[in-house]
């Protein structure tokens, strides 16, 4: 028999706290595009068009009290802002990777059909 508290159909399983902090239409990818990279907020708006400017800095914000991304401000004018992941953040690389290449495999799975 297996263990409850291991069981993803139970609400208090870990599983649904992770989607909570990643789940969502953006995280994910901005999660991917920082990879092992910083940068700047308009660098990232960039690379997840057509994302809005406040849906972008609602996720940050949300990925940053997660720790899950890091946030450097510059004291200079105009205010210089740098993102990258934090060691966390950065240890969920692996898995963005998996699920991109499972979305492939998913993708190659209904083309066939």
């Amino acid at each position: 028999m297996t263990d409850k508290k291991y069981e993803l159909t139970n609400e208090n399983c870990s599983v649904y706290d992770v989607m909570g902090i990643i789940g969502g239409k953006w995280k994910i990818d901005i999660i991917y595009h920082l990879g092992e990279n910083t940068l700047r907020f308009g660098e990232l708006k960039k690379s997840l068009l057509p994302i809005t400017q406040q849906m972008l800095s609602k996720q940050l914000k949300e990925l940053e009290n997660n720790n899950i991304v890091k946030r450097k401000t510059y004291p200079e004018i105009p205010p210089k802002v740098e993102y990258s992941l934090s060691e966390i953040g950065k240890s969920l690389n692996p898995v963005i990777q998996s699920i991109t290449k499972w979305a492939s495999y998913y993708s190659d799975h209904l083309s066939k059909k």
